[in-house]
């Protein structure tokens, strides 16, 4: 069996929820994945504005190890700018399994929904729909218009999973981080990764 690290590329965008992006970055570094990383403008000023500065891109991996632990050093990640089109997740060739964009911008997912591939995030996501692999599609936005509605349907047709970031309570979450757990948990459930970030539904 080989021992190559599990390739997921992570989007980050404007919409609010950076505390989603990074403890899901975490999870996943923790499962030893290697993530193709891309931080759109507002994403990085999202991480800046919702974290603090210590969550800086440039800072992202103290800030990780310190919020989450070292278990995040079992992974490692690649970080692209969004304007390079030309980078390995913008081929349907690279190894890359699935993607989560997560924030996902209203912005960012009409872009996905119509195929513009304007930028790196729209492009990595076109590719992981036309391979047929995993793209999950974390909307952030309340409440939403008709166009909003349609996209995401777009985007389900097109074989994307919408997964809204609306976490549960059945699993009584005392702190905003729990919350984060929860929609970490489902997004490495859907990517088929094992995990405790939540108990699961006992009935």
């Amino acid at each position: 069996m080989s021992d190559r690290k599990r390739s997921i590329a992570i989007a980050i965008t404007g919409a609010s929820g950076a505390l989603y992006a990074t403890r899901t970055m975490a999870a996943l570094l923790e499962q030893g994945c290697h993530l193709e990383l891309v931080i759109s403008d507002y994403g990085r000023r999202l991480l800046r504005d919702e974290l603090g500065e210590t969550a800086a891109v440039d800072k992202l991996t103290d800030y990780l190890a310190a919020k989450y632990g070292d278990g995040i050093r079992a992974g490692s990640y690649t970080l692209y700018s969004n304007k390079d089109l030309g980078a390995k997740i913008a081929s349907g060739s690279q190894n890359c399994e699935g993607m989560v964009v997560v924030p996902c911008s209203m912005k960012t997912l009409a872009g996905i929904a119509h195929g513009l591939s304007r930028n790196l995030v729209e492009r990595a996501a076109d590719v992981m729909m036309k391979e047929r692999r995993t793209l999950i599609i974390v909307p952030r936005e309340t409440p939403m218009s008709l166009p909003q509605l349609r996209n995401m349907t777009l985007c389900a047709e097109a074989g994307a999973m919408i997964m809204p970031a609306m976490p549960a309570f059945y699993q009584m979450p005392k702190t905003l981080d729990d919350l984060a757990d929860f929609m970490a948990g489902k997004i490495l459930s859907a990517l088929g990764f094992p995990h405790a970030l939540y108990p699961s539904w006992e009935g």
